[in-house]
């Protein structure tokens, strides 16, 4: 019987940080101490997303913010790419969608905090880590450095940053409430503080100024100068290794106290153990690139699926993690520039990216659309608002019995994070790539303080294969009633009055048990209704609602109306002031249910009132004619990169000319507005799409269909523009790392295959 020792937590160091201005003046204060940041003193556990603006048409921000927020995200994280503001000295861009200043505005009108990454080497795929031409021309070594030329020019461009910034920041009573500064750096901790003090000279002053924990610094810092954050990806583009899931990668899927993750930036910084800098304890545990999905390198196509995702956040809360900080969060597109200005092997980095393709298999795709991840995500970011506050303040504790070794797939994958008589239980028996098998016969002992435990549940069950959960113990749900323990999530609660409701996702395969207040245990069948109902302290009621798996990835919150709601529906949703807007490709998804309803002589469903909508007509998917224009040459020889131990090279411009090509057949006078996505299916290398002559994305092929958003591009067609396709061929030896089932059968032909091309609807419906 698995079992963990849950002591009494130790009162948090008083430690002083030497930050920035933390009172917006409205009086809200954002600050931080050993343990999490804190609201008005209060534990804070927000959530942060990344959103590149320089990626994403500007005509889109406000739309795609208001999906980051549906979708749980409290903190839009950007990048300020030097180089796509200034690729040319003296010669800076803020428009458009370089608009940093318009971007922000719109997070703070959208109700989103903004953390601002200001470099002045971000990375990012982005080619020399965004620093432009002219400064690694100019500076050369001595970029990244203390020296005063190159310290010249960034106090220019942070200067220029701060223009945009000026009466968005905190103190100002806007939404900037952080700054990164620098990215990935390990030489000495004293050019970081020299960055930090150049910010604050221009007037780039937050309550937050972070670092990525990651790599080691020269030097040590002193204390209490930058947060360090941290991160971990399910499995990573960069390694040099053409297998799958090399390295560290698996440790990210077992519980841990190590922040550190060895499996980040493996090209920069070689294998090596996952170790802590000494003190590190002494700052909260805070993440700022938890993977959100994965790019593909040339060498490595990586294909997430949405499990390892939720599994890898998961495992993170229950390390201690008190930001869930995702990268991506949202995909795009790079924007036009002088030349490429994306990542490769050709400009001396360690990997090929697409020239265009910045999707990321994020939550959010390039093209707006909500991938599985992303409700996966949003059950969590749920929990997250409404308990994080209690969890934030909770250490974690793990068993004496761990996986021994990476191919342990037998031990129970466990942690508690308690005060030492209440807290919840986080358990992962998933791992990316590897099946994990059930574990049956299990109860859980937690060894609380003075001889009290809990164990639970009351029977044996089997932890199925491949799940991942949380479940709560020793909880006052509200005054008078105390959930002893329980098998099934979390989700969200709800107050109408007197009444608290609290929303439950049933764990698959798992009896639902129930213990309040001592009494004996019920088990609870899923449902959309109330399943049971208790009476607390002066007769207010709490009611349980617990949904089954499915349903509970169709529950949003959001403050509608003048009051908290928990919504229902399949669709993407969006609470914009008083309208809730709905899209969805399939018009059958476009039905929506609101708790507490709005009107109680409605229809419902369970819990739900079914609400009256208005809907566009409904549309279904186009497919699209298109002809082969050109056969596929010979496939190309591959050449081998810079590295040691070398990968092979994306191909260039030239290789092109023994690409197969195809004209789309694009009908005249389209309404994009309905149809604004065009979706390819495809198998070969590499595949490019043009509007005329205009590159518009590409993508290195790991078996998943391409998407591109069209309205950007709706007047080129609409004026005529050709849309074509290009595919190279992909043989069956290439150097690459495939995703199962992609490759050619060994002895084939290379394969160029364009097997649809499909405009996606976007159906669309409004509450009335």
């Amino acid at each position: 019987m698995p079992s963990i020792a849950t002591p009494v937590p130790a009162e948090p160091a008083d430690e002083v940080y030497n930050l920035g201005t933390a009172q917006h003046p409205n009086g809200t204060s954002v600050s931080a101490d050993a343990v999490s940041l804190l609201l008005n003193g209060a534990r804070w556990m927000p959530v942060m997303g990344e959103f590149h603006y320089t990626r994403s048409p500007a005509a889109t921000w406000r739309e795609e913010l208001f999906k980051m927020k549906a979708g749980g995200i409290d903190c839009v994280s950007t990048y300020v790419f030097w180089i796509h503001h200034e690729e040319e000295e003296l010669a800076s861009n803020w428009s458009g969608e370089r608009d940093l200043r318009r971007f922000v505005t719109l997070a703070a009108e959208v109700g989103q905090r903004v953390v601002v990454r200001i470099g002045p080497w971000c990375h990012g795929e982005v080619r020399n880590g965004g620093l432009p031409d002219w400064v690694v021309a100019r500076f050369g070594d001595s970029a990244r450095t203390d020296a005063p030329a190159y310290l010249a020019v960034v106090r220019r461009h942070f200067a220029a940053i701060a223009a945009q910034l000026d009466g968005l920041l905190w103190k100002q009573g806007g939404p900037v409430v952080a700054f990164q500064i620098e990215n990935e750096y390990s030489g000495p901790a004293e050019h970081l503080l020299t960055l930090k003090r150049l910010a604050r000279e221009a007037g780039l002053d937050a309550p937050l100024y972070t670092r990525t924990g990651w790599p080691d610094l020269a030097t040590p810092m002193p204390f209490g100068e930058l947060l360090p954050l941290y991160g971990a990806y399910p499995e990573g583009f960069w390694d040099r290794e053409l297998t799958a899931m090399p390295c560290f990668y698996p440790a990210g899927f077992r519980f841990s106290p190590l922040r550190t993750d060895a499996g980040i930036a493996t090209d920069l910084l070689g294998k090596r153990e996952a170790a802590d800098t000494p003190g590190t304890e002494r700052y909260p545990f805070l993440t700022c690139e938890l993977g959100g999905g994965m790019m593909s390198s040339y060498h490595r196509r990586i294909r997430i699926d949405p499990r390892d995702i939720e599994s890898v956040v998961l495992t993170k809360l229950g390390d201690g993690g008190n930001l869930p900080g995702y990268y991506m969060y949202h995909g795009g597109i790079n924007p036009v520039g002088i030349t490429s200005l994306q990542e490769s092997q050709a400009t001396k980095y360690w990997n090929d990216l697409p020239e265009k393709n910045y999707d990321f298999q994020a939550p959010i795709g390039a093209a707006g659309q909500l991938r599985a991840h992303y409700h996966r995500l949003r059950r969590l970011h749920l929990f997250v608002h409404d308990f994080g506050t209690l969890l934030a303040g909770l250490p974690a504790v793990f068993p004496a019995e761990r996986p021994a070794a990476r191919d342990d797939v037998d031990t129970l994958r466990w942690s508690v994070r308690s005060d030492g008589s209440s807290g919840f239980l986080f358990v992962n028996n998933y791992e990316r790539l590897r099946p994990l098998p059930a574990k049956p016969g299990v109860r859980f002992t937690l060894n609380l303080p003075a001889g009290k435990g809990v164990t639970f549940p009351s029977n044996p069950i089997t932890v199925p294969a491949d799940s991942a959960f949380i479940w709560p113990f020793g909880l006052d749900l509200a005054p008078g009633v105390r959930l002893d323990h329980a098998s099934a999530q979390l989700v969200c609660q709800i107050d109408e009055g007197n009444t608290r409701t609290v929303f439950f996702a049933a764990t698959q395969g798992v009896p639902a048990e129930f213990v309040f207040n001592n009494a004996p245990p019920v088990t609870l069948s899923p449902s959309r209704c109330v399943a049971l109902t208790l009476q607390g302290k002066e007769g207010a009621p709490l009611q349980v609602v617990l949904l089954d798996p499915a349903d509970s990835l169709t529950i949003w919150k959001a403050k509608w109306r003048g009051q908290d709601r928990v919504f229902m529906t399949r669709a993407g949703l969006v609470v914009d002031g008083d309208s809730v807007r709905l899209s969805s490709e399939d018009a059958s998804n476009l039905t929506l249910g609101v708790f507490p309803p709005v009107d109680k002589a409605a229809p419902s469903y369970g819990v739900f009132q079914t609400l009256s909508l208005h809907s566009e007509t409904a549309v279904q998917p186009a497919a699209l004619d298109f002809n082969l224009n050109r056969e596929a040459g010979p496939a190309r020889a591959i050449t081998f990169g810079w590295t040691e131990p070398a990968v092979a090279t994306a191909p260039t411009d030239p290789d092109f000319a023994h690409a197969a090509v195809w004209t789309v057949n694009v009908p005249p006078r389209f309404d994009f507005a309905r149809h604004p996505m065009l979706r390819i299916r495809y198998a070969g290398d590499v595949a490019r799409v043009r509007i005329g002559d205009v590159l518009v994305v590409d993508d290195f092929y790991n078996g998943d269909t391409l998407d591109l958003d069209l309205t950007p591009h709706a007047a080129a067609l609409a004026k005529g523009a050709t849309l074509t396709i290009e595919i190279l061929p992909l043989r069956p030896d290439a150097p690459i790392l495939l995703p199962d089932g992609t490759r050619p059968s060994p002895g084939s032909p290379p394969i160029a295959r364009l097997d649809a091309v499909t405009l996606v609807p976007a159906n669309r419906a409004v509450t009335r």
